[in-house]
């Protein structure tokens, strides 16, 4: 794949029919990965997701976002293995952005992994702030891992 993923790459609704790719995907890339019950869940109760395919029509990344009451929260965000490095998830994180903004929210928040640093540049790229810390958040091997809550501030 080349290095321009915007011309590669589209992101679009995510639909119920893209929740088996999206499972796979999500399988592969966790530890401890969200159930198919999660993502058909979400998707019925309005969250808005979307899905990054690539010219063949074939699922490689997603995203999850709920927006309430003046605030948007990155629920999922993940990009197949095959696809890391190439400006996926940035595109994908922009279209959640789009998104937040369109339903006038004031903020985005987040949680990443700590050990995630890949994710923690990319967040840090778009101008998201560390405003907290949630000790014992993500299940690991070793017990718990904390998650660092960021939020992107929006304006209008």
């Amino acid at each position: 794949m080349s290095a321009e993923p915007r011309q590669l790459i589209h992101v679009r609704s995510m639909r119920a029919r893209d929740v088996p790719a999206v499972l796979a995907i999500e399988q592969v890339s966790y530890g401890y990965p969200w159930s198919e019950r999660i993502f058909r869940d979400c998707l019925r109760v309005g969250y808005r997701g979307w899905v990054a395919t690539a010219l063949d029509d074939q699922v490689v990344g997603y995203g999850m976002l709920s927006v309430a009451v003046g605030e948007a929260h990155v629920l999922n965000l993940c990009v197949a293995p095959d696809f890391r490095g190439l400006g996926v998830a940035g595109l994908m994180l922009e279209a959640m952005i789009t998104q937040a903004e369109l339903e006038r929210a004031e903020s985005v928040l987040l949680e990443v992994r700590p050990s995630n640093s890949a994710a923690r540049r990319l967040y840090k790229r778009r101008g998201f702030k560390r405003i907290a810390t949630r000790p014992g958040y993500y299940p690991s091997p070793d017990g718990r891992e904390d998650a660092l809550l960021l939020a992107l501030e929006l304006d209008f």
